[in-house]
């Protein structure tokens, strides 16, 4: 059994001589192979009965690093995350040591103190005086929280007798908003057909007349708007609603107004930018994951809402077995009857581990620090020959542009050279991922006509610098004439 426990600080050394958690710049993002040549590198079957030695062991996890991506480096800029702050990573590795679930105060009394005064944090940052919150396993199932919360609030009886010959309940979101609002529609039986995607502006903004518009449509059908579902930060161009407006509309109709600020809700921590999320005080429920662009580990999201008991009221189910009420403490601690999960992984420590030590004063100057790098960038582009800005400005740390090589330029940009155009941004990632030299993700915005633009998002793990971004052009720029067009 030593033996075992021994194996621990084996990985302990062999992550610092990886070093995965601060790769060297000079250090591959990947080391891409394909799976068929993976599966003869790194045996992955489990047929055997044979038990491994921990040279064996050791040798097995040292290939798993050296051909997983590196979240952590400079140039891994493919997704909403990256790296992991240290005090995150160290409180991450103490809750799985301890291997608890979140549910009662009776298993883990330190632990509901710690979600609770984070929530409170919370609450108070985005001016919800008395509102109430919960951890949630991601941003997805933030928003399906927030959405059953409005269907109980526009009848408590649909817990009971299900929504069997009601009006069917329609919900609203923006074009530009995350497809997790479609999953919840279909998993709580509302069908995609009563999801309306609101028309947004040119900057990927949900238009308050739209949104009116589609209400009143929707309501002449003999169907029942229940819930609206806003964006902080948008997931391909980092856009914001204009909350207020949302808010006015939602409030005429009596309708429940959700904020998904899994991306954006971050820039609350800034002085500087914090007025991206003005108006948050009016919506109903909110959800933020600080494990994008704050560099929590994954999973780390957050659902708040305004009113104290509803979660309680709308997911308890009154397990005898497990939250009895004659205990000898107060029970109020025990908060796992207003979660859907039973078993329930200790979220809140990772961030509290951040925020006690860092504080959040710190912790707004690391995101200040990926809105000016994000600036910067944006700057760059716009006086670079070969670049071209999908939007003259962006709001948050998402900066979306092309790469015209030079073979392109001083064409006409007819409709043939615009699909030719759509097909650079796919091989230049194609480069990059078979050179190991970065990793930055590409899009299309099909509901606007605009096809494949590279999607450049800079968190604040690992903190970038000018020096980067310059570095990050030159590379787009290598392996843009590199390829065959």
């Amino acid at each position: 059994m030593a033996e075992d426990w021994a194996f621990l600080e084996r990985v302990h050394r062999i992550l610092s001589e990886e070093n995965i958690l601060e790769p060297a710049p000079d250090t591959r993002v990947v080391d891409f192979k394909y799976p068929d040549e993976l599966l003869k590198i790194i045996d992955v079957s489990l047929g055997t009965q044979v038990p491994r030695t921990l040279d064996e062991a050791e040798e097995i996890c040292r290939l798993i690093l050296k051909y997983s991506v590196k979240t952590g480096h400079r140039f891994f800029c493919n997704q909403l995350f990256s790296g992991c702050d240290p005090y995150g990573i160290a409180g991450a590795w103490i809750t799985d040591a301890l291997n608890t679930s979140q549910y009662t105060f009776e298993v883990a009394p330190v632990f509901t103190l710690i979600e609770d005064s984070v929530i409170k944090k919370c609450l108070e940052l985005f001016n919800f005086p008395d509102g109430d919150g919960i951890f949630s396993p991601g941003g997805s199932m933030s928003n399906m929280y927030a959405m059953v919360l409005a269907r109980f609030k526009v009848n408590p009886q649909y817990k009971s007798i299900g929504m069997f010959g009601s009006p069917p309940l329609v919900a609203f979101t923006s074009q530009d908003a995350h497809y997790s609002l479609k999953k919840a529609s279909h998993w709580m039986g509302i069908g995609l057909d009563n999801l309306v995607q609101v028309r947004t502006d040119n900057r990927g903004r949900m238009c308050p007349d739209a949104l009116r518009e589609a209400i009143e449509r929707v309501k002449s059908e003999g169907r029942r708007p229940f819930f609206v579902n806003a964006t902080a930060g948008t997931t391909v161009l980092g856009a914001f609603d204009d909350i207020h407006k949302l808010a006015d509309v939602c409030e005429e109709a009596g309708i429940w107004l959700h904020l998904d600020a899994c991306l954006g809700g971050t820039a609350i921590l800034s002085e500087r930018f914090k007025g991206l999320l003005r108006g948050t005080e009016r919506v109903q429920s909110l959800a933020w994951n600080p494990h994008k662009t704050l560099g929590a580990p994954l999973q780390c999201s957050i659902l708040l809402i305004q009113e104290k008991q509803l979660l309680h009221k709308c997911n308890c189910a009154n397990a005898d077995y497990l939250f009895q009420q004659d205990k000898f403490y107060d029970i109020s601690y025990d908060t796992g009857d207003k979660s859907f999960q039973c078993g329930r992984k200790v979220d809140s420590f990772k961030f509290w581990l951040m925020l006690k030590v860092r504080g959040a004063k710190n912790l707004g100057e690391r995101v200040d620090n990926a809105l000016e790098m994000s600036s910067y960038l944006t700057e760059k582009l716009k006086h670079r020959q070969g670049f071209r800005l999908v939007l003259d400005e962006f709001e948050y740390t998402n900066i979306c542009f092309w790469y015209i090589p030079q073979a392109m330029r001083g064409q006409e940009e007819t409709s043939d050279w615009w699909q030719k155009l759509y097909k650079v941004a796919p091989k230049i990632k194609e480069k990059m991922v078979m050179s190991g030299s970065m990793l930055v993700g590409f899009s299309p915005l099909l509901h606007k006509g605009i096809g494949n633009f590279f999607r450049m998002v800079i968190t604040c793990y690992p903190s970038r610098t000018r020096a980067d971004i310059d570095d990050f052009i030159a590379e787009i720029e290598k392996l843009g004439e590199s390829i065959d067009i």
